[in-house]
Protein backbone atom coordinates (compact mmCIF):
# COMPACT_ATOMS: atom_id res chain seq x y z
CA UNK A 1 0.00 0.00 0.00
CA UNK A 2 1.04 3.41 -0.91
CA UNK A 3 2.06 5.46 2.29
CA UNK A 4 0.40 9.40 2.95
CA UNK A 5 2.09 11.91 0.51
CA UNK A 6 3.59 14.70 2.44
CA UNK A 7 1.47 17.89 2.21
CA UNK A 8 5.07 19.40 0.66
CA UNK A 9 5.09 16.69 -2.10
CA UNK A 10 1.18 18.00 -3.57
CA UNK A 11 -0.21 21.26 -5.36
CA UNK A 12 -2.93 22.98 -6.44
CA UNK A 13 -2.77 22.33 -9.91
CA UNK A 14 -1.30 19.01 -9.60
CA UNK A 15 -3.10 15.90 -11.78
CA UNK A 16 -3.57 12.26 -10.35
CA UNK A 17 -1.66 9.03 -11.78
CA UNK A 18 -4.65 8.10 -14.62
CA UNK A 19 -6.38 4.71 -14.23
CA UNK A 20 -6.93 2.67 -17.77
CA UNK A 21 -9.13 -0.19 -17.85
CA UNK A 22 -10.91 -2.10 -20.67
CA UNK A 23 -14.55 -3.43 -19.64
CA UNK A 24 -15.55 -6.93 -20.46
CA UNK A 25 -18.65 -8.73 -19.99
CA UNK A 26 -16.62 -11.17 -17.63
CA UNK A 27 -15.71 -8.23 -15.72
CA UNK A 28 -19.24 -7.09 -14.89
CA UNK A 29 -20.61 -10.72 -14.50
CA UNK A 30 -17.37 -10.88 -11.78
CA UNK A 31 -18.40 -7.96 -10.27
CA UNK A 32 -22.49 -9.26 -10.62
CA UNK A 33 -21.11 -12.05 -8.44
CA UNK A 34 -19.01 -9.62 -6.12
CA UNK A 35 -21.89 -7.46 -5.45
CA UNK A 36 -25.06 -9.71 -5.59
CA UNK A 37 -26.77 -7.74 -8.42
CA UNK A 38 -27.69 -9.80 -10.46
CA UNK A 39 -30.21 -6.83 -12.85
CA UNK A 40 -30.31 -8.66 -16.54
CA UNK A 41 -29.25 -5.00 -17.55
CA UNK A 42 -25.92 -5.84 -16.64
CA UNK A 43 -25.34 -9.55 -17.25
CA UNK A 44 -28.57 -10.71 -19.79
CA UNK A 45 -26.89 -9.63 -23.34
CA UNK A 46 -30.53 -11.26 -25.24
CA UNK A 47 -32.50 -9.11 -22.51
CA UNK A 48 -30.67 -5.88 -22.42
CA UNK A 49 -30.42 -5.72 -26.57
CA UNK A 50 -34.32 -5.65 -26.09
CA UNK A 51 -33.57 -1.95 -24.13
CA UNK A 52 -33.15 1.62 -24.70
CA UNK A 53 -29.67 1.03 -23.51
CA UNK A 54 -28.99 -1.98 -27.06
CA UNK A 55 -27.14 -3.98 -24.38
CA UNK A 56 -25.46 -4.49 -21.07
CA UNK A 57 -23.70 -1.76 -18.90
CA UNK A 58 -21.63 -2.45 -16.53
CA UNK A 59 -22.24 -1.62 -12.61
CA UNK A 60 -22.03 2.59 -12.00
CA UNK A 61 -20.01 1.22 -8.42
CA UNK A 62 -17.41 -1.03 -11.13
CA UNK A 63 -16.47 1.83 -12.58
CA UNK A 64 -16.62 4.02 -9.45
CA UNK A 65 -14.21 1.75 -8.34
CA UNK A 66 -11.55 2.39 -10.60
CA UNK A 67 -12.03 6.14 -9.39
CA UNK A 68 -11.06 4.54 -6.13
CA UNK A 69 -8.23 2.93 -7.40
CA UNK A 70 -6.97 6.24 -8.77
CA UNK A 71 -7.32 7.58 -4.99
CA UNK A 72 -5.72 5.14 -3.58
CA UNK A 73 -2.54 5.21 -5.92
CA UNK A 74 -2.42 8.99 -5.37
CA UNK A 75 -3.10 9.23 -1.59
CA UNK A 76 -2.84 5.67 -0.05
CA UNK A 77 -3.86 5.02 2.98
CA UNK A 78 -5.45 8.60 3.47
CA UNK A 79 -7.91 8.24 0.83
CA UNK A 80 -8.90 4.53 2.57
CA UNK A 81 -9.30 5.92 5.80
CA UNK A 82 -11.47 8.77 5.64
CA UNK A 83 -11.63 10.12 2.00
CA UNK A 84 -14.90 11.50 0.83
CA UNK A 85 -16.63 10.78 -3.00
CA UNK A 86 -19.75 13.19 -4.57
CA UNK A 87 -20.12 11.56 -8.21
CA UNK A 88 -23.00 12.11 -10.88
CA UNK A 89 -23.01 9.16 -13.36
CA UNK A 90 -23.50 11.10 -16.81
CA UNK A 91 -23.50 7.86 -19.25
CA UNK A 92 -22.96 3.85 -18.78
CA UNK A 93 -19.82 2.32 -19.60
CA UNK A 94 -20.37 -0.71 -22.18
CA UNK A 95 -18.05 -4.00 -22.63
CA UNK A 96 -15.39 -3.05 -24.58
CA UNK A 97 -15.13 0.48 -23.38
CA UNK A 98 -11.74 1.50 -22.51
CA UNK A 99 -11.97 3.83 -19.42
CA UNK A 100 -9.67 6.24 -18.28
CA UNK A 101 -10.07 7.60 -14.84
CA UNK A 102 -8.19 10.90 -14.24
CA UNK A 103 -8.17 13.68 -11.70
CA UNK A 104 -6.69 17.18 -10.71
CA UNK A 105 -5.82 18.50 -7.06
CA UNK A 106 -8.42 21.99 -7.17
CA UNK A 107 -7.45 23.29 -3.73
CA UNK A 108 -5.30 22.14 -0.58
CA UNK A 109 -7.06 23.61 2.74
CA UNK A 110 -5.95 23.50 6.08
CA UNK A 111 -8.55 23.77 9.07
CA UNK A 112 -7.62 23.15 12.75
CA UNK A 113 -4.20 21.94 11.63
CA UNK A 114 -5.78 18.77 9.14
CA UNK A 115 -4.92 19.46 5.32
CA UNK A 116 -7.68 18.85 2.97
CA UNK A 117 -6.97 17.54 -0.67
CA UNK A 118 -10.08 18.80 -2.61
CA UNK A 119 -9.80 16.93 -6.29
CA UNK A 120 -12.62 16.94 -9.66
CA UNK A 121 -12.64 13.87 -10.67
CA UNK A 122 -13.56 12.75 -14.38
CA UNK A 123 -14.19 8.66 -16.08
CA UNK A 124 -14.39 8.63 -19.91
CA UNK A 125 -14.57 6.52 -22.70
CA UNK A 126 -12.19 5.64 -25.29
CA UNK A 127 -14.25 8.18 -27.70
CA UNK A 128 -13.79 11.10 -24.78
CA UNK A 129 -17.54 10.78 -23.78
CA UNK A 130 -17.88 11.44 -19.78
CA UNK A 131 -19.13 8.43 -17.53
CA UNK A 132 -18.64 9.82 -14.58
CA UNK A 133 -18.02 13.21 -12.96
CA UNK A 134 -17.75 14.50 -9.64
CA UNK A 135 -14.81 15.14 -7.03
CA UNK A 136 -12.41 13.72 -3.71
CA UNK A 137 -11.71 14.88 -0.70
CA UNK A 138 -8.94 13.92 1.41
CA UNK A 139 -7.72 14.11 4.36
CA UNK A 140 -3.89 14.55 5.39
CA UNK A 141 -2.61 14.43 8.53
Amino acid sequence: MKETPKLSDIHQGDSLPPVVKHVTQHDINLYAEASGDFNPIHIDEAFAAKTPLGGTIAHGMLILAYTSEMLTQAFGNSWLEGGKLSVRFKAPARPQDTITVTGKIDSIESQEGISYVNCSLECCNQNGEVVITGGAVVKLQ
